[in-house]
């Protein structure tokens, strides 16, 4: 099955999305990851659903990603005695450590790193910011006294969000190490983690990972964005998580932010995943908003790796039709005449490294000759991330050996992803590669492919070879 378009499309499974039709249904519509929500998935149904996916895996022979999204810290209210309370403009309000319920005048907050870290003139935002509070003074690490600056209702255990606060807690929490520990040996292909404030959130993931899954880091904290350089360094991918983002700054800056983000991972050669109210309004209804429609459009512009569906798939009435319109979006914006101007645009210098040269070398060659598709041979997904880094116009096919690397490359912008034995020798490599792209349709017999792999054959990250070959019978003709 040949993919219509580059962009990818991530779609969250849910309530509405659990059964293996249903699953076989969005990966018709055009899912090429899915996501499954740690936060309301217990191990038995996380190994039922990678069991689902990868028996589609097999009966479609394609290789499908999985991401596992670990929930993160929440951050609560405690209880209040006599049920919701309402906060008016002006009133002052005390979240303290007193696990008694609270009143309209004060609450338990089960966190003590939030009253150890806010001080005075800090934000809380409770409800995703329904109700906004300002510190205004503390009695040591027992209680924050604060005013209320937007008025509205609390009530019990409502979540808590800190836009002004760097809190002294790592990204994972206890059920966060059980399911990581459960995601990795289920065998899943992506790991998005939650909260990630400073780059030293990552190294615990990283350390217990050891490379068995691509690390993203949902950007969803305003610390986050003043490190972005770093966290984007130290990540595999980034996700733009632009609900939690907008609670926590001016929603207004949230573009500006997904367009910074995008192009920082283009420059990276990192994947990027645009998440969040894409097609919120197909939860309920079998077509969009024309607005949502443009938002989407933009992230493609942009040239994201992924786009993704969150409660559209899980929970709404129209998942499949969610994924389908989401294709279709995705397809006709590839086919603007203004597309290939504003990816080409965008498009950073190479790294000064042979591979990176080797990667620009191959796009702009594919593209001066027109060949009909570039075929790359990568063990450890450094060559096909490299050259899906160029954004080149012409088809772009990763061969890999390990179905793992595969999978995860599911992922990338572009990448149409073979798994297939590495290549012996340099006639393997062109036999293999151009049977490999007639065989999946990028190439007629007569057309010429270009084909980047590294010397010795087998050896991970060694990318240092182009060779242009034509797609002829005697390539294919025992495949």
């Amino acid at each position: 099955m040949r993919r219509k378009r580059r962009v990818k499309i991530v779609a969250t499974l849910g309530p509405a999305s659990s059964d293996s039709a249903t699953i076989e249904r969005l990966f018709m519509a055009g899912a090429d990851v899915f996501r499954i929500n740690m936060s309301h998935t217990s191990h038995d149904r996380l190994r039922e659903l990678v069991g689902i996916i990868r028996a589609l895996d097999v009966k479609t022979g394609r290789p499908i990603g999985i991401l596992a999204d670990l929930q993160g810290p929440k951050l609560r209210l405690g209880t209040f005695a006599g049920g919701p309370q309402e906060l008016k403009i002006g009133d002052e309000f005390t979240l303290d450590a007193d696990p008694t319920p609270g009143d309209r005048t004060r609450v338990y907050l089960p966190h003590p790193e939030i009253l150890s870290a806010v001080e005075p003139g800090h934000r809380l935002l409770v409800d995703d910011g329904k109700v906004l509070l300002r510190c205004t003074a503390k009695d040591g690490e027992r209680a924050i006294h604060a005013r209320v600056e937007v008025a509205g209702r609390v009530s019990d255990r409502k979540g808590v969000s800190l836009p002004d606060t760097t809190i002294p807690i790592g990204a994972m929490t206890e059920k966060d190490r059980a399911d990581l520990d459960a995601a990795l040996d289920i065998g899943v292909d992506w790991i998005a983690l939650s909260f990630v404030q400073r780059p030293e959130d990552l190294a615990e993931a990283r350390k217990v990972t050891r490379n068995r899954a691509g690390i993203m880091a949902k950007i969803e904290k305003p610390q986050a964005i003043d490190r972005l350089t770093e966290i984007v360094e130290l990540s595999d991918a980034i996700m733009v998580a632009r609900g939690d983002l907008g609670v926590e700054l001016p929603i207004e800056r949230v573009p500006g932010l997904q367009k910074q983000m995008t192009r920082a991972c283009r420059r990276a050669g990192k994947p990027v995943v645009v998440a969040t109210q894409m097609l919120e309004s197909m939860i309920a209804s079998p077509v969009p908003t024309r607005a949502e429609v443009s938002d989407v459009s933009i992230a493609v512009f942009e040239g994201a790796d992924a786009i993704m569906l969150s409660a559209e798939s899980a929970a709404g009435k129209y998942p499949v039709e969610a994924v389908a319109m989401m294709d279709a979006i995705a397809r006709e914006v590839e086919k603007d005449p203004t597309y290939r101007g504003i990816i080409a645009a965008q498009r950073s210098e190479p790294e000064a490294t042979g591979a990176d040269a080797i990667a620009a070398a191959a796009r702009q060659i594919a593209e001066t000759l027109n060949l009909s598709a570039i075929v790359c041979f990568t063990m450890s997904g450094s060559t096909g991330l490299r050259i899906a880094r160029e954004r080149p116009f012409p088809p772009l096919v990763a061969i890999s050996p390990d179905p793992d690397m595969a999978r995860r490359l599911s992922l990338v912008w572009g990448l149409h992803s073979v798994i297939s034995e590495d290549a012996r020798d340099f006639d393997d490599m062109v036999s293999r590669a151009t049977g490999l792209a007639f065989r999946e349709g990028f190439s007629k017999p007569g057309q010429r492919i270009i084909i980047s792999g590294g010397v010795p054959f087998g050896t991970p990250g060694s990318t240092n070879m182009l060779r242009i070959a034509f797609v002829g019978a005697d390539h294919y003709a025992d495949l």
